[in-house]
């Protein structure tokens, strides 16, 4: 299946964190809060996304302060945690950003993410996700979650757009102006 033409519509990507943006492991600490490793590269992506003018999301059934705080380095917009109903969520957001559904972009690993994903234009599974979740992907990354998947899913996003090679020249612009100074 050709995603491209789907990818083209993006303008806001939704993530979920655990197996997406982290590999899904969770660690408790001896004070007993969750660990999560996230990866540099998918935080690069998220942040070439926002360079390209795309919006960005977290819709997670979990809460945790670790997720808030790397969400606010990252400046993802709209963070929804201890999401029982991802779908209600989603329903927000569409309102908030005057989206329509086949705008949106979803990664997902699991069952839980399935009725956000088959409801929107562009479903993204992580490499190690579930059947049932590859199945309605419209694009599965070779990268597993939480080893670069995101920022896979999104240079793929922004290749379908036209935006990548502009956003590499401007990175290659800079390292020129700064090193003729």
């Amino acid at each position: 299946m050709n995603s491209v033409p789907y990818a083209a519509q993006v303008k806001l990507i939704i993530f979920d964190v655990d197996g997406v943006l982290t590999g899904g492991h969770i660690i408790f600490g001896q004070d007993g809060e969750a660990l999560k490793a996230f990866h540099c590269q998918d935080g690069m992506g998220i942040s070439l996304a926002h360079k390209a003018g795309l919006k960005t999301a977290i819709i997670t059934g979990r809460n945790s302060e670790i997720v808030r705080r790397r969400s606010t380095e990252l400046n993802i917009g709209d963070i929804h945690q201890g999401a029982a109903d991802k779908v209600t969520a989603l329903q927000q957001l569409i309102k908030k950003h005057a989206l329509t559904l086949e705008q949106i972009a979803y990664v997902g690993d699991d069952i839980n993410d399935l009725p956000v994903m088959v409801q929107i234009g562009f479903p993204c599974a992580v490499a190690n996700a579930v059947a049932e979740v590859k199945a309605v992907a419209r694009y599965i990354s070779g990268r597993p979650g939480g080893d670069g998947a995101v920022r896979e899913i999104i240079e793929h996003i922004l290749k379908a757009q036209g935006k990548w090679d502009g956003i590499i020249a401007e990175y290659l612009n800079k390292d020129r102006f700064s090193l003729e100074q």
